[in-house]
């Protein structure tokens, strides 16, 4: 059973996925927005392939803590993937998750040419490592 991380945008999502423990996040890849449907289809094929059992997805917030325009559309885009999936969808808050992909990215020297392409799926590791770790970090009980 693993948890799938999404990083939405307007023309990618970014995709990662826990290990079966829920412990470690891994960039699995980035889809290229088409339509709705499309993109629902294939979050559906890569949830029955691995296992997911849950997706976490970046909720975009400003840095004071308050939701733009982003936020509303991503908070659509939940509704229809849960709809859609039957499976739970929780938000989890993406704020400098794209800056910490980023830096990893030139940190391990990847040329700017393909951080473009990764950018998206790293983005969504680390938004789904964030959600892990804090889970790890609640007591059992708190899941129920």
């Amino acid at each position: 059973m693993r948890i799938g991380g999404l990083d939405v945008g307007e023309k990618t999502i970014g995709v990662a996925l826990s290990d079966e423990l829920g412990l470690t996040a891994q960039a699995l890849e980035v889809i290229r927005r088409r339509s709705l449907e499309q993109d629902l289809a294939r979050l559906d094929e890569i949830a029955r392939q691995y296992g997911v059992v849950r997706w976490v997805v970046g909720m975009p917030r400003n840095m004071n803590g308050t939701y733009g325009p982003r936020a509303e559309l991503t908070r659509a885009f939940m509704e229809r993937l849960a709809g859609h999936s039957g499976l739970p969808v929780e938000a989890w808050d993406e704020r400098l998750s794209t800056m910490a992909a980023e830096r990893v990215l030139l940190e391990a020297d990847v040329s700017r040419a393909r951080r473009r392409k990764v950018i998206d799926k790293m983005a969504a590791a680390v938004i789904l490592q964030g959600y892990l770790d804090a889970r790890a970090a609640r007591p059992p009980e708190s899941f129920v």
